[in-house]
């Protein structure tokens, strides 16, 4: 997986032998700054865009490669024992909406499959669109096999670039949606502003002041005004839509902490509106790291345990790679992978295109 907050690209190894799915293994491979910087160029418009992203696919691919190679090395398992490689790609449109209906994935998944001589899983997202969903989030019909509680009322919330929360109702249908920006708006001010490229444990935040008329414009984007089923990105939240909102006399460090009140209260408001009988609120991804994040959460979410997916068995560092691990094996198996009542689509779909090793 490696996903909106262009950090790098997150490797597991599961084992679906027994009735629940065991993460044996993890690794990282981190993105250098000029692949993050072109990568980053391509989610708008710009020169000779097909060409850029053709050679950026290949790369990525080589890149994904190399956390395959270094993921099973570590864990002294030969490529041979591998059923398959379910690779995400990394996101650099997401288009939705009727008028466009579109998500590109960049990732050459033959040459991925040529690299590592393992069948790869890639393109989850496009069959969903082509039956009317969103295409996102795909996470919660994993969420649902893995963390589902048959009389808990629980919520997951990943806080990736973006964030968005899975609504866990043992008596109720699964909900799903994204809420908004994560933490991809606070890395951008925070590397624009300290050279830093996320802001640790929202140290520089807890600097500044939030600033509640600032505040109060964010919130009125309309997206957070849509019901779902809905889905986003940098293809909205990024720094061009964060500049168009500043008068010019903020201090960089107010700007920040009205960021990640931002995302605190768009997260809580999701749940308190959508899931407000909710006992145990989960956290993954990246935001699980920032503690002044998790003690805002905690704070604007009364009267909820709120604690990380370390919890129920998997590191919040994990919780998505491992997502997409379980859609390939379904891909496989010829099962569906998303949740029609969350995508919007016509209806589940067996999700992904197959490349032979």
């Amino acid at each position: 997986m490696s996903g909106t907050s262009l950090d790098g690209v997150d490797a597991v190894l599961v084992d679906f032998c027994n009735a629940k799915p065991v993460l044996l293994k993890t690794f990282f491979c981190p993105y250098h700054d000029k692949l993050r910087e072109q990568l980053l160029s391509l989610h708008l418009p710009g020169h000779d865009e097909l060409n850029r992203a053709a050679i950026l696919s290949n790369q990525l691919s080589c890149l994904y490669a190399r956390a395959t190679e270094g993921l099973l090395e570590n864990a002294g398992i030969a490529p041979q024992q591998i059923v398959a490689i379910g690779c995400h790609g990394q996101t650099v449109r997401h288009c939705p909406e009727v008028e466009k209906n579109y998500t590109i994935q960049l990732v050459n998944a033959a040459l991925l499959a040529e690299l590592t001589q393992i069948t790869v899983i890639a393109d989850f997202r496009s069959r969903d669109i082509a039956a009317g969903g969103q295409g996102a989030p795909l996470v919660p019909a994993f969420h649902e096999a893995i963390f589902k509680h048959s009389e808990r009322h629980r919520v997951i919330v990943n806080i990736g670039g973006i964030a968005n929360i899975t609504n866990l109702d043992p008596y109720h249908p699964i909900i799903g949606f994204d809420c908004g920006p994560g933490n991809l708006l606070m890395d951008a001010w925070c590397l624009r502003h300290t050279g830093k490229t996320y802001d640790s444990n929202g140290q520089w935040a807890a600097t500044g002041r939030i600033i509640p008329a600032l505040l109060q414009v964010f919130l009125s984007d309309d997206f957070f005004l849509r019901q779902p089923p809905k889905s986003t990105g940098r293809d909205l939240f990024n720094i061009q839509w964060l500049e168009e909102k500043l008068i010019g006399n903020e201090t960089a460090e107010d700007v920040q902490a009205t960021l990640l009140q931002l995302t605190a209260l768009t997260i809580s408001g999701s749940i308190l509106e959508y899931c407000s009988t909710a006992e145990e609120v989960y956290i993954c991804g990246g935001g699980a790291h920032n503690t002044l994040l998790m003690d805002r959460l905690i704070d604007v979410i009364p009267g909820k345990a709120v604690a990380l997916t370390d919890q129920l068995g998997v590191a919040a560092d994990w919780v998505e790679a491992f997502a997409f691990a379980w859609l390939a094996q379904q891909t496989i198996l010829g099962k569906t992978g998303n949740l029609a009542a969350v995508t919007g689509a016509k209806g589940d779909r067996i999700l992904g295109a197959i490349y032979p090793a």
